[in-house]
C-alpha cells in the first residue's frame, strides 16, 4: 500500500477516535447536568422538642419567648387583623368573639398572679365597644355608595339596622335628596348614638362588675384610708386607669380626670369636707372617730416607644415635670387642709407613674411621714419580671419585700432616724399604705400581661385615638383606653386650655379627614336636691352655647356637633338626652 494511502487512513482513524471520545465526553457531562438539575426532595423538618412538665416551666431560668414563635403570633395577629379590615361589616358581638380567637401564650410568659379569667372579660368588653364606634366610618361609606338608589332611605335603614342595632334619623336622609347626603351630621348622629347605648349597657347590666366594692373598701381602711381620690391625667390614653390598669371597682373610687393631673386643690378640699362631714354626720363609709384618712392619689403619664414625642402633652412629654408637678399638687393639698383643719386632719398622698404604651405602673413609695423621692421608684414591669417564676404566695411574699425596700430612708431607720417620728395614726396608715400599695402591684401584673397577651406588648395606637370629647362633669362609665378626652368644667372659661388641647387633639383625628369633632355635654345631678335637675340642664345649654362662641368657624363648617345628656346619680339611672345640635331645625312663620 502507498505510504500516502497508509497515511490517510490511520489520520481517519484517529480523527473517528477523537469524535468517538468527545460524544462520550458531551453525554458523561450532559448526564451530570441533568443530576445537577434534578429536583431533590425538600428538607425533613426538624424533629419536635421534647414537651417540658409543668414543674420545669415553674422552676425555669426568667427567658425571654422565643423570638421565632413571637413572629409568628404577630404574623398571625396581623393577619387577623387584615381579614378584620377587609369585613366591617360584621356585628361588634362577632368582632369581639374573632377578635379572641388568637394564639395563646405558653403558661411561662404569664405570672402566677394574673387573673385570665377577668382578662378573657375585659378583653370581650373593649373589643365590643371599641369596634361599634370603629364600624362607624366604614358602614357609612357604604351608605354613601348607594345613595343614587330609588330606595336609598330604606336601603340604609336596613343596614344600619343590620350593623349598628338602630336607625338612622329620618330628618336628614330624607332632605338627601335635595341637599345631598350631609355625612358629616350622620357621622356625629352615629357617634352620639353609639355613645348612648354604651352608656346605657353600662348603667343597667354593670359589664365591668365594679358598680359594688364593698369588698375593697373594707380593705381600704384596714389600710387605714376611708376614700381613695384617684386623678389621672386627662389624657384618655389614661381612661381605664381604674377598672383595668389597677384593677379598682370604680364604684368605690372617686375619679377626676386633670389635664396634667394638675387637679383643683379647691375642689378636691371641698369634697374633703363632704367627706368628712358624711363620716361625722352618717358613718359613711365609716365613723370619724375611727383612724383612717382621705387618700388622694395622682397619676401621671409617660411613654416608653416615644418619649419625646408621646408623653404628657401638658408636661411637654417631660417625665420629671410630670412626677414633681404632680407632686407638687398633692403637697399643696396636704398644706391646704393642715393650713385650715389644723395637723391632725391631714390626708394621705400616693403618687404613681404609668406607661401609656404598656399600663406598666411605677410607684413613688413614700415614708412614715408620706412624702416621696421622685427619682426613685417601683418598676411593676420590672417587679413582674423579677416574681414571674415564682409562686403565688412567694411572689405576693417578694413584692412586699420590694415596697418595703423601695420606701425612702427604710435602709437607714427612715422618718425615725431623722427625728421626726410618726404618731400611731401614721403608723397605722404608714403600714396601710405599704399593704395597699402591694395590692395595687399585684392587679397592675395581670394588666400587664392583658397588654402582652392582647396587644402584642404594647398598644399599637401608642398617641392619641380617641372617639369623642366629653366635658362637664360625670363620666362614670368611660372605663376604657383611647376612648374619650375628659375636659372636666362647670364653664368654658374655666377649661378653655383643657378644650383647647382636646380640639387640637381631634383636629388631627376627625377634621383632617373631614369629619366633625364629636363633644358630649354631660352634668351628672343629685335627683334628692330640689330643682337640681333643670340646673343641670341649664350647664349643658351654657356650655353648648359657649362652644359654640367660641369655636365658630367649626360650628359653622358642621364640623363640631354637641350632644347634652343629664343623669340623676342618686338614682343610678342611665342618661337621659336633654338636646343635640343635630336636631331638626324648624322654621317659623312670619
Amino acid at each position: 500500500m502507498p505510504v500516502a494511502e497508509t497515511q490517510a487512513n490511520a489520520t481517519q482513524s484517529t480523527r473517528a477516535a477523537r469524535s468517538s471520545r468527545q460524544q462520550a465526553l458531551a453525554a458523561r457531562q450532559s448526564a451530570q447536568q441533568g443530576q445537577r438539575t434534578r429536583p431533590t426532595r425538600p428538607p425533613r423538618p426538624p424533629r419536635p422538642a421534647a414537651p417540658i412538665s409543668k414543674a420545669k416551666l415553674e422552676t425555669r431560668p426568667h427567658a425571654t419567648p422565643a423570638a421565632k414563635p413571637e413572629n409568628i403570633r404577630s404574623q398571625t395577629r396581623r393577619a387577623g387583623a387584615s381579614q378584620a379590615t377587609a369585613s366591617r361589616s360584621r356585628t361588634s358581638q362577632s368582632a369581639a368573639g374573632k377578635a379572641l380567637n388568637r394564639p395563646a401564650k405558653a403558661p411561662a410568659d404569664l405570672h402566677p398572679l394574673t387573673d385570665t379569667t377577668a382578662n378573657e372579660r375585659l378583653y370581650r368588653y373593649e373589643s365590643s365597644v371599641k369596634q361599634a364606634f370603629d364600624n362607624i366610618v366604614p358602614v357609612l361609606k357604604q351608605i354613601a355608595s348607594e345613595r343614587c338608589d330609588p330606595d336609598f332611605v330604606d336601603r340604609a335603614q336596613q343596614i344600619t339596622a343590620q350593623e349598628f342595632g338602630f336607625e338612622l334619623p329620618a330628618h336628614i336622609l330624607d332632605t338627601a335628596w335635595a341637599t345631598g347626603l350631609d355625612m358629616r351630621r350622620l357621622f356625629a348622629w352615629c357617634v352620639f348614638e353609639t355613645y348612648r347605648r354604651v352608656s346605657d349597657e353600662f348603667f343597667n347590666a354593670d359589664p365591668l362588675g365594679g358598680r359594688v366594692g364593698n369588698d375593697f373598701q373594707a380593705f381600704l381602711q384596714q389600710c387605714g384610708f376611708h376614700l381613695m381620690d384617684i386623678t389621672p391625667c386627662a389624657d384618655g390614653r389614661l381612661a381605664h386607669a381604674i377598672s383595668y390598669v389597677l384593677r379598682l371597682p370604680y364604684g368605690a373610687v372617686r375619679r377626676k380626670s386633670y389635664a396634667g393631673s394638675l387637679f383643683d386643690i379647691e375642689n378636691t378640699v371641698e369634697k374633703w369636707i363632704e367627706t368628712e362631714l358624711m363620716r361625722f354626720r352618717e358613718g359613711i363609709p365609716n365613723r370619724a372617730d375611727e383612724p383612717t384618712r382621705y387618700l388622694k392619689v395622682v397619676i401621671y403619664h409617660f411613654s416608653s416607644v416615644d418619649p419625646a414625642h408621646q408623653g404628657c402633652a401638658a408636661h411637654g412629654s417631660d417625665d420629671e415635670a410630670a412626677a414633681r408637678e404632680g407632686w407638687e399638687r398633692l403637697a399643696a393639698l396636704r398644706q391646704a387642709i393642715e393650713n385650715g383643719f389644723c395637723c391632725g386632719a391631714s390626708v394621705g398622698l400616693l403618687l404613681i407613674g404609668m406607661d401609656t404604651d404598656t399600663d406598666a405602673i411605677r410607684v413613688h413609695v413614700p415614708d412614715t411621714n408620706g412624702y416621696c423621692e421622685l427619682n426613685q421608684w417601683l418598676d411593676v414591669a420590672k417587679v413582674h419580671e423579677i416574681t414571674r417564676g415564682l409562686s403565688a404566695a412567694e411572689a405576693r411574699t417578694r413584692i412586699a419585700e420590694l415596697v418595703q425596700a423601695h420606701m425612702p430612708g427604710s435602709h437607714a431607720g427612715g422618718a425615725q432616724a431623722n427625728g421626726m417620728g410618726a404618731s400611731s395614726t401614721d403608723g397605722l396608715s404608714d403600714k396601710g399604705m405599704l399593704q395597699l400599695i402591694a395590692r395595687l402591684i399585684e392587679n397592675n401584673l395581670s394588666q400587664i400581661d392583658y397588654v402582652r397577651h392582647f396587644h402584642d406588648g404594647h398598644y399599637q395606637d401608642i398617641g392619641h385615638a380617641e372617639r369623642f370629647i366629653g366635658t362637664g362633669i360625670g363620666f362614670e362609665e368611660i372605663q376604657l383606653r383611647n376612648l374619650t378626652y375628659f375636659a372636666y368644667l362647670s364653664t368654658v372659661e374655666e377649661g378653655a386650655a383643657d378644650l383647647d388641647v382636646g380640639i387640637k387633639i381631634f383636629t388631627g383625628l376627625n377634621v383632617s379627614r373631614s369629619l366633625p369633632v364629636p363633644i358630649v355635654v354631660r352634668y351628672d345631678y343629685h335627683g334628692n336636691v330640689p330643682g337640681a335637675r333643670e340646673r343641670a340642664v341649664a350647664h349643658c345649654e351654657r356650655i353648648a352655647a359657649a362652644l359654640k362662641a367660641r369655636y365658630p368657624a367649626l360650628c359653622s363648617d358642621g364640623m363640631l356637633h354637641c350632644l347634652r345628656a343629664v343623669r340623676d346619680c342618686d338614682a343610678g339611672t342611665p342618661i337621659e338626652l336633654v338636646g343635640s345640635s343635630l336636631e331638626p331645625v324648624t322654621g317659623g312663620m312670619h
